[in-house]
């Protein structure tokens, strides 16, 4: 039940508090949430970029169709997916596997060999795709755990990548932003923050089968 009351609790956050900051406890517990979020087979195509620059989040701002929570928020962290899903990425996964695991190269061979041949007859369009699907997983657990630590956050699609990339200097033939969330604490003058929640009744999104 608390989990529950923590996601009625949570809500899209339309302005943040400028003036108070995260402590750097709950943003690492959301790099972890982060990075501990399950991926399809575990290769975790992603980065993320965390950033708490009031300069720079000033011009993501303008690349956010001014949306006012990017210049708001305590901290905006930039989900971003890998570009180069090859056989090296692949290889580099079955290799910390092997290390963390001490699971024996003829055991892993099969599915790597596998997951290689089926990833090198995907275009560019379908990596991304792929990729991206990940990135939703990221930031959904990252949004419960945002609720749970009682930490304000709005997930967000509306921004120029390009833009983004440009001026936070990512290395776009690597990495691509494609989700943002910034987080931090709502603005009491938030008045978001007091409408109830809208969701339609359980058994019209629930589909029971029993014995």
């Amino acid at each position: 039940m608390d989990i529950l009351k923590a996601l009625n609790w949570r809500y899209a956050t339309k302005s943040f508090d400028d003036k108070k900051l995260l402590p750097e406890e709950k943003i690492l517990n959301l790099k972890r949430a982060f990075n501990l979020t399950p991926t399809s087979y575990g290769l975790q195509p992603l980065k993320l970029v965390v950033l708490s620059d009031k300069t720079v989040q000033e011009k993501l701002y303008k690349a956010s169709f001014n949306q006012e929570q990017v210049k708001t928020a305590s901290h905006v962290f930039v989900l971003c997916v890998e570009k180069n899903i090859d056989q090296l990425f692949i290889e580099n996964h079955f290799e910390l596997v092997k290390q963390t695991r001490r699971t024996p190269d003829e055991v892993l061979k099969p599915f790597r060999d596998f997951l290689i041949e089926d990833f090198s007859k995907k275009n560019s369009k379908q990596l991304k795709e792929w990729a991206t699907n990940q990135a939703y997983l990221a930031i959904g657990n990252m949004l419960t755990v945002c609720a749970l630590e009682k930490v304000d956050a709005c997930p967000m699609e509306g921004f120029d990548a390009k833009s983004y990339a440009s001026i936070l200097g990512l290395n776009t033939s690597k990495i691509e932003p494609v989700l943002v969330m910034p987080v931090g604490y709502r603005a009491q003058n938030d008045e978001f923050s007091k409408f109830k929640k809208v969701r339609r009744p359980l058994e019209d999104v629930i589909i029971e089968i029993n014995n």
